[in-house]
């Protein structure tokens, strides 16, 4: 790693000729020679399994809510400067029928207006990255108590509520349930048998450190001794929009229409995963859907994939298969684990299943015309061990969701779907409060 340019002196120059030894060997070789290739395909090499869609018979659902967050990361220009990060998520509900009157392409900024008057919810909070202090306590504390307080405040402690909903698996009704096992911040010892029902905060049995529900997600594991990094904003993030996306869940869940739950889609912007310590709540929420499907209320769930190895590989084989031209039915690839491993990872059979730890809902190629392709997530409530599954109708709600789908394309990105594209329009923080604005608000709170 060379040196980086500073104040004063100019920084190191990268060797140009280091690299050359490496070329000896077989495996570089062939990697180079595949680099430099240019043979077109003339097929799908990976052999991906299509089905077209009919959608006839088949009611789409009548409400649609979407969550999207974003953060930035905001510099003092003081020497040494100190760095704070802005987390801001939105959730958004829309009223189908109105949004089938707008034109995608080019909608009516009134009628847009008018569709999103009253029906987005915001969040916002602000972590310490770097050379920021508070009275109260160190950094890890800061954090600790800035988590907690930002799920508890906001809306009147519904996402709060939703953590603890998720964490006590309140749909089950049975007060025996304790919150997932999670590391002490305090002491770093494992509490295996977590905390009690419905309790919100307990006593370390190893060291006697207060411990909240909060600390269940494992924000404490990602902190340094006396700074935060940038990834504690990206995770805060992540785990918000799940709590968001779940709110609306739950609420709908306990209204007193048992049907509205199930005519309702709720998308994510970005797969349906929750990683590293994250992962704690993966179980619980596949346990949800297992038990939505046992009382006959299915949820419809998606996962809209921007961007990543999916999308760089539905690129490369989704001009192979129909629709070719507009007017042909829609069609779609449900991919199973041994798929995913060969020709999207190019990876082993590992010990570990894929997404076993990590993913509460599998992948979904669709192709809605020759212009248009996305990769969706999809529930299927308990984790499905066969390497050959998922199948179509392990995906909840599979054909009720394809049939929505077209009606909320939007054609101003590729792979994009209208809701999520408004919300992030509301959790944008490049523009909404610019991160300029945000930069000299920092200035000034720091004199």
């Amino acid at each position: 790693m060379s040196f980086d340019k500073g104040l004063r002196l100019p920084g190191q120059s990268a060797s140009k000729l280091g690299h050359l030894a490496v070329i000896q060997s077989k495996w570089v070789q062939s990697l180079v020679e595949d680099f430099e290739s240019s043979d077109l395909l003339t097929s799908d090499p990976s052999g991906t399994i299509w089905t077209a869609f009919n959608a006839e018979g088949v009611p789409s659902l009548r409400n649609i809510w979407a969550v999207d967050g974003s953060f930035v990361a905001v510099k003092t220009e003081q020497k040494p400067s100190k760095e704070v990060a802005f987390v801001k998520t939105a959730l958004l509900m829309l009223d189908k029928a109105k949004l089938d009157a707008i034109d995608k392409e080019h909608p009516h900024p009134l009628l847009l207006r008018e569709i999103l008057a009253n029906c987005g919810i915001q969040h916002s909070t602000v972590f310490p990255l770097r050379n920021v202090r508070t009275k109260l306590g160190h950094n890890l504390d800061a954090v600790r108590h800035i988590i907690r307080d930002s799920f508890k405040v906001d809306q009147g402690g519904a996402f709060y509520e939703t953590l603890k909903w998720l964490a006590y698996r309140k749909w089950e009704q049975n007060p025996n349930t304790r919150s997932p096992g999670f590391e002490c911040p305090c002491c770093g010892k494992a509490i295996k048998e977590g905390l009690p029902y419905n309790a919100d905060e307990a006593s370390c049995l190893h060291c006697d450190g207060l411990v909240f529900l909060s600390d269940i997600c494992g924000f404490h594991l990602e902190m340094d001794e006396d700074s935060a990094p940038d990834s504690v904003a990206s995770s805060y993030m992540l785990v918000m929009e799940h709590l968001m996306l779940f709110t609306a869940i739950r609420l709908m869940w306990h209204h007193t229409d048992r049907q509205l739950v199930s005519d309702t889609l709720f998308i994510k912007d970005g797969p349906l995963t929750l990683r590293g310590q994250y992962s704690k709540l993966v179980p619980n929420i596949r346990l949800f859907f297992e038990f939505a499907k046992q009382e006959n209320r299915l949820v419809h769930v998606i996962g809209l994939e921007k961007s990543g190895a999916f999308r760089d590989h539905l690129n490369t084989i989704v001009h192979f298969t129909s629709p070719l031209e507009r007017g042909e039915p829609m069609a779609y690839a449900c991919l199973s684990h041994s798929y995913v491993r060969r020709e999207v990872y190019r990876s082993p059979a590992l010990s570990n299943p894929y997404g076993f730890r990590t993913n509460w809902g599998e992948k979904l190629y669709v192709k809605l015309d020759p212009g248009m392709h996305m990769v969706l997530n999809i529930p299927v409530g308990r984790y499905l061990e066969d390497v050959d599954h998922p199948v179509d109708d392990d995906l909840i709600g599979l054909r009720r969701i394809l049939a929505t789908i077209p009606s909320i394309v939007s054609h101003k990105y590729e792979g994009a779907l209208y809701p999520v594209e408004l919300a992030d329009g509301i959790a944008s923080m490049s523009s909404y409060p610019s991160a300029a604005i945000l930069q000299r608000f920092v200035s000034e709170q720091s004199r």
